[in-house]
C-alpha cells in the first residue's frame, strides 16, 4: 500500500498573481499571472493565463501567453497561444493562428 496521496489538479484563478516557484506532482491550470517557475506533471495555460519564467512538465497545453523557457515532453500550442520562449520538447503540435517566437530544440533520446 502506497502512503502517497493521488496527485490532484490545481487551478490558479484569473484574479491570482503569483511571484515565485510552483511545484506539483499533479496538473496545474493557470488562469492568472505567474512570474517564476512551474514544475508539474501537466500544465495548462488558459486563454487568460500569462506565464513569465519557466515551465517544466511532461505535457504542456498553451492557450495563453508565455515568455521564458519551456521544457516539455508533449507541447501543444493552441491557436490563441502567444509564446516567446526557448523551447525543448519531445513532441510538438502548433495550431494555425498561434504566435510563436524563439528557439525550438527536440530532446535527444
Amino acid at each position: 500500500m502506497s502512503n502517497s496521496s493521488p496527485a490532484g489538479k490545481s487551478v490558479l484563478a484569473s484574479d491570482l498573481k503569483i511571484t515565485g516557484d510552483i511545484v506539483s506532482k499533479g496538473s496545474i491550470e493557470v488562469m492568472g499571472e505567474i512570474d517564476g517557475s512551474i514544475t508539474a506533471d501537466s500544465v495548462i495555460v488558459s486563454h487568460e493565463g500569462n506565464v513569465k519564467g519557466t515551465i517544466a512538465a511532461k505535457t504542456v497545453d498553451m492557450r495563453g501567453s508565455m515568455n521564458g523557457k519551456v521544457d516539455s515532453g508533449t507541447l501543444t500550442l493552441r491557436s490563441a497561444a502567444q509564446v516567446t520562449a526557448e523551447v525543448v520538447y519531445t513532441t510538438l503540435s502548433i495550431e494555425s493562428g498561434a504566435q510563436v517566437e524563439g528557439s525550438f530544440k527536440i530532446k535527444k533520446a
